[in-house]
């Protein structure tokens, strides 16, 4: 065996060693310890991208045989749909799910926590206020708030806790003797919730909360988002979307109207492909949704550089739009979302129009000639003071040519006849720069 050969079977060797022990050192470490632990971060605003990390955790967890999953939750809130994807998510997991609430658990993040288990808060953390809003910043519709509230209550109900206290967090108008009354939203602080019943447990610490569990001592395995999982938690907000696809649109549409040195394409490009990238690591784009949106502007550009009355652009079009719709967690949401952008670009193209005017590609569709007398261009002249004059033939009228008349070599043409050169011919009509002569039959 070679020199080489012996070095690649050794380092193959390696590897396949340094798998065996990463896979098995947490079943290892379990077996010494007793326990195992998965700690999960639930923090920031709730979205897609959170679901799906949420998703990768679950899966190991359940992959390392843990014996408990904690969420440390610390969240404001976020999209409803996402919330209850995670609840789905905490319902279907056979081992037992703590929801440790670090700081604050609002909205969808106190749905969140009525899915656990066992729900842990700490002193200064607060859980409730999660009456739904719409981006405005304004109410949901009553229909919306009314499937909210259901959810809350079934989400309490699930784990033995009382549900018009849920329903309070919702609704304003419920009134509870002593612990909310009418015109309030409820938000429980720590002591407030463990007497109510929906604290399990009032920890100092995550030490302290262990030592309460039955879980001090035990093997404890933190999971963070990796680099593409934070993308795509940033990428898959709400508040986000729109914007990226704005940014898309009126970067490319500002890229085509005024170039300038690619940047403003180059720009609108790197939102797309930004757009397109946090759904695909979120599990909500795949490969169709990109090439679609691909073949789109291949097709937007292939409808600029040779026209084909507006098929190839059309189809492009729509291409671009179902890829960008089909490539969003929710299609009534992407189509909110790509709405709002074009809007948003309508306004943005029009005042670089304004400003700017036309300097790109469309160009090739306008006229802008700028014609000017020192450049060589000369206006057409007025030839209607000719009416009824005559002159002679200089060329042969075939029936155009050119004759002399009131001292001028003019460009003529006859009615249809054959004039020889050097006759007399009289002007009898003259349209725009179109002078007509006829020939004058006494002047031989």
């Amino acid at each position: 065996m070679s020199h080489s050969k012996r070095i690649t079977k050794i380092v193959l060797s390696f590897l396949f060693l340094a798998t065996i022990i990463s896979f098995l050192l947490p079943l290892q470490t379990k077996a010494q310890t007793g326990k195992l632990i998965y700690v999960i971060p639930v923090e920031q605003g709730v979205e897609q991208g959170l679901y799906s990390f949420l998703q990768r955790g679950f899966a190991e967890a359940d992959t390392n045989e843990a014996d408990a999953i904690f969420l440390m939750i610390d969240t404001p809130g976020g999209e409803v749909q996402a919330a209850g994807l995670i609840g789905q998510l905490i319902r279907k997991e056979e081992r037992p799910v703590y929801a440790y609430i670090v700081d604050e658990a609002f909205s969808a993040g106190t749905y969140i926590a009525l899915n656990a288990d066992k729900i842990i808060m700490t002193p200064g953390s607060a859980m409730g206020s999660a009456a739904p809003i719409d981006m405005a910043g304004n109410m949901a519709e009553e229909k919306f708030v009314s499937a909210w509230t259901k959810k809350m209550r079934s989400a309490a109900e699930m784990n033995g806790r009382d549900p018009l206290i849920a329903e309070a967090m919702v609704n304003p108008q419920i009134e509870i003797e002593g612990v909310t009354e009418a015109g309030k939203i409820l938000s429980l602080a720590p002591s407030v919730a463990k007497e109510v019943g929906y604290a399990d447990y009032l920890a100092q610490n995550f030490e302290d909360a262990l030592n309460q569990t039955g879980f001090a001592g035990a093997m404890i395995i933190n999971l963070e988002p990796n680099m593409g999982e934070r993308v795509a938690r940033w990428v898959t907000s709400p508040y986000i979307i729109p914007l990226l696809l704005t940014v898309g649109l009126a970067g490319i549409v500002i890229e085509l109207l005024v170039p300038g040195f690619g940047v403003p394409g180059l720009i609108g490009l790197t939102a797309f492909s930004l757009y397109f990238f946090g759904h695909f690591i979120a599990g909500f784009a795949d490969w169709l949704h990109i090439v679609l949106f691909i073949v789109g502007i291949i097709l937007l550009l292939i409808e600029i550089v040779v026209p084909g009355f507006g098929i190839f652009g059309g189809i492009g079009l729509i291409s671009i739009l179902s890829g960008i719709v089909l490539a969003a967690y929710d299609a009534t949401h992407g189509s909110i979302s790509l709405g709002i952008a074009f809007v948003i670009t309508l306004v943005i193209s029009f005042i670089v129009i304004k400003y700017f005017g036309h300097r790109g590609v469309w160009n090739k569709f306008i006229l802008r000639e700028d014609q000017r007398n020192e450049k060589g261009y000369s206006a057409p002249k007025d030839w209607r003071g000719l009416l009824s004059k005559e002159g002679v033939t200089v060329t042969t009228l075939r029936p155009s040519g050119t004759a002399q008349i009131d001292g001028e070599l003019i460009d003529v043409v006859t009615e249809g006849s054959y004039i020889e050169k050097e006759r007399p011919v009289k002007v009898v009509r003259v349209e725009g720069t179109r002078v007509v002569v006829r020939e004058v039959k006494n002047k031989d």
